[in-house]
């Protein structure tokens, strides 16, 4: 019992400290078993992303624009800017692969980031402050600090569900050794959350968005490279958050009305 605790608290500071920038002890090398219990802490890191978010919006939400930049900072801060590179590998990939599986793999693999990649990066924060202004203004008390969890647990969900098609990546085997169990558990109180933490309309219509827009970026993947990938989840996570984002601002404008 004290060995599995051992390793489930290993597997926590993995994920940890893959997910975000926030320090943690240092854990030495670990066993793919222990990787892929990582797996399911993946929304447990999502919360400790958002907890900070929250304390900065509640001390400056006075001024909604100045707040929602000031949040924004410390959400790119917090993850490294992980999962906005994943996103801007897959655009570069995605236009200059012109369809190409190869292609496209090599593209998300060189590291300089081209002129779709800088224009996605700006347009997708542009839109993330948008909406972060709306719902500091309107709806703070909405249940959005929920949404980098969510955003994590499709990630989960990917792995579990679509092959990884990078040999040595990032994500190689990280489906394989999970635990069914406590994944099952994760997707029950997240999706528990979502709906008891939030206003009715807005938990609902997150499912619903996330549902959507899950199988269709889980389709494009499986289309263009057969499977998922590191940088694939990392664009999962950003567009997802950006959707959930605009969807709480959306409905928060409409109750406002």
């Amino acid at each position: 019992m004290r060995g599995r605790l051992r390793q489930e608290w290993r597997a926590l500071l993995l994920a940890t400290g893959l997910l975000t920038r926030i320090p943690i002890p240092a854990i030495g090398s670990c066993d793919s078993r222990t990787v892929g219990l990582s797996l399911h802490w993946y929304p447990v890191a999502g919360l400790l992303i958002a907890l900070p978010l929250v304390a900065v919006a509640a001390l400056t939400q006075s001024s909604p624009p100045l707040a929602a930049a000031l949040v924004l900072c410390a959400w790119v801060t917090l993850t490294g800017a992980l999962h906005l590179d994943g996103l801007a590998d897959c655009a570069d990939a995605w236009v200059g692969g012109m369809g190409d599986r190869e292609r496209t793999l090599a593209i998300m693999r060189d590291p300089a980031s081209g002129p779709v990649a800088v224009t996605a990066l700006v347009l997708l924060l542009l839109l993330k402050w948008t909406a972060l202004t709306v719902i500091i203004a309107t709806a703070l008390d909405s249940g959005w600090w929920l949404i980098p969890v969510l955003a994590r647990l499709a990630v989960v969900l990917a792995f579990i569900s679509t092959p990884y098609v990078r040999p040595g990546g990032m994500g190689d085997g990280l489906g394989e050794q999970r635990s069914p169990c406590a994944i099952a558990v994760v997707v029950a109180a997240s999706a528990v959350a979502a709906l008891l933490l939030t206003p009715a309309r807005i938990g609902g219509l997150w499912l619903v968005a996330a549902s959507l827009l899950f199988l269709c970026w889980r389709r494009a993947m499986r289309r263009r490279l057969g499977g998922f990938t590191g940088d694939g989840a990392g664009a999962l996570v950003e567009l997802l958050e950006a959707a959930l984002l605009v969807v709480t601002a959306l409905a928060a404008g409409g109750v406002a009305s």
